[in-house]
């Protein structure tokens, strides 16, 4: 009985924090407009997968650190976590730059990066094309280049992110595999609305509120953490 509120806590606050971390965040905006260019189900699937890969390499990290260093430098690092990520979150929200420009700043490099893909596209011949369609496998179909891209987008734009040090720090004073299931469910929702709202939906979110909350959510963590005991 014991184990299963430590699951349902861990899974309650990586939730909530992941949540709030990510909507409005950079990879929200990429998976959007991903979405808006190549197919829903091969832009969700790889942003997706990244996600549940860095929610369990974070989580591993954060279950290892009692074991590699005290339970109570481990417990006191991640309650200076919860404070200084509260205080940059709110920070945040009180200097935005404002979602439209950041949604820009986003889409102008996918731009970019669209724009470079297909001038190299069309340097190839009709022909060539015709034979790589009668060659390409299963695997090559399910692994496609728009699924890896939107995987490495992704997973590259997380790493060394908040959202994923804090996973690391919540996996660290927290059950992990409640954080595990509940970092997943929460990348599952914001990937989600995000590859099916699309722009529109990116567009219309007040970045402002979801930092300000998020910041009072992890000073809540914080001062959770502080008041807790070590076992």
């Amino acid at each position: 009985m014991e184990n299963m509120t430590s699951v349902a806590q861990g899974f309650t606050k990586s939730l909530a924090m992941t949540v709030l971390s990510e909507i409005g965040d950079k990879t929200f905006f990429a998976a959007a407009i991903l979405a808006m260019r190549h197919p829903r189900r091969l832009v969700l699937s790889g942003c997706l997968s990244a996600l549940i890969v860095m929610t369990i390499l974070s989580a591993s990290v954060g279950w290892a650190a009692p074991n590699l260093i005290s339970p109570a430098w481990t417990h006191h690092i991640s309650t200076i976590l919860f404070f200084g990520f509260g205080l940059w979150s709110l920070w945040d929200g009180f200097n935005d730059k404002g979602e439209a420009e950041e949604l820009a700043e986003v889409e102008a490099k996918l731009d970019a990066d669209w724009k470079a893909n297909t001038g190299t596209a069309k340097a190839g011949s009709k022909d060539s094309d015709e034979l790589k369609k009668q060659r390409r496998t299963f695997l090559s179909q399910f692994f496609s280049p728009i699924l890896l891209k939107a995987f490495s987008i992704t997973f590259f734009g997380e790493w060394g992110d908040k959202s994923q040090i804090a996973t690391i720090g919540l996996a660290a004073d927290e059950n992990p595999f409640g954080v595990v299931m509940g970092g997943i469910v929460g990348h599952a929702l914001c990937t989600t609305a995000a590859v099916i709202g699309g722009k529109t939906l990116a567009s219309q979110i007040s970045e402002k509120i979801v930092a300000l909350s998020g910041g009072a959510l992890f000073i809540v963590f914080g001062i959770q953490s502080f008041l807790s005991t070590v076992e």
